[in-house]
């Protein structure tokens, strides 16, 4: 014959089993509290590019800190690569970083800068980290890499050696931060209207053979 359990001990044993469950769920909330603060240290800032090395032939010549070229803001979000031309024709990479620095003082009012100038010989200099924002893209100053473009002529077109330098940057970049060139890498003018780079607004078929030419070094590499 079956005997039935008295109904305090049932209440009893149900009581058990609840608080095992919350003590299961609390352990569970602890693990996941410790976990989170190991990734967050482990990140130390949480910023994209935090222990990047750049490519060996880029040159880091920073602008000092300062509220009109080099505001010291952290760059929280890489979406994409921005390119421009430097729009003042037969002028080298270390003229245009020079030119960024002497902003510094506020005189002209200007706010502007690039993380990246290519030179006329495939120099690259670098004049912001990749952890902060430039002042170059506008309303995209806070998600992208900006590139300054040097170029022999009024055209604007890019000479050989830069040409191919700006690929290879720009490939890197989008390796880097697992960025897709159709879609991330832009013009200035597809963020404010600009001409700029002049030459690649004024043609499109040469932006699109840029594009096609960064997913071909981007699958070489």
């Amino acid at each position: 014959m079956t005997q039935r359990r008295p109904a305090h001990r049932s209440r009893r044993s149900r009581r058990r089993r609840q608080g095992g469950g919350r003590g299961l769920a609390l352990v569970l909330a602890a693990v996941l509290v410790v976990t989170a603060a190991v990734v967050f240290l482990l990140r130390g800032s949480g910023l994209p590019a935090e222990g990047v090395e750049t490519p060996g032939y880029v040159e880091k010549d920073y602008l000092t800190v300062n509220p009109w070229s080099r505001p010291g803001e952290p760059l929280e979000e890489i979406n994409g690569v921005v390119i421009h031309y430097v729009g003042n024709p037969d002028t080298t990479a270390q003229a245009n970083r020079n030119y960024f620095e002497s902003l510094s003082s506020g005189e002209e009012g200007v706010y502007a800068s690039a993380h990246f100038i290519v030179g006329l010989e495939g120099e690259v200099v670098q004049c912001i980290p990749l952890t902060e924002i430039a002042y170059a893209s506008n309303s995209r100053n806070d998600d992208t890499v900006a590139i300054e473009v040097c170029h022999p002529d009024e055209t604007g077109q890019f000479a050989p050696v830069t040409y191919d330098r700006v690929v290879e940057l720009t490939a890197w970049l989008c390796e880097t931060f697992r960025l897709d060139p159709a879609a991330d890498v832009i013009r200035h003018y597809d963020v404010s209207g600009k001409l700029c780079p002049l030459y690649y607004v004024e043609n499109p078929e040469a932006w699109d053979q840029f594009l096609a030419d960064v997913a071909a070094k981007m699958a070489d590499d």
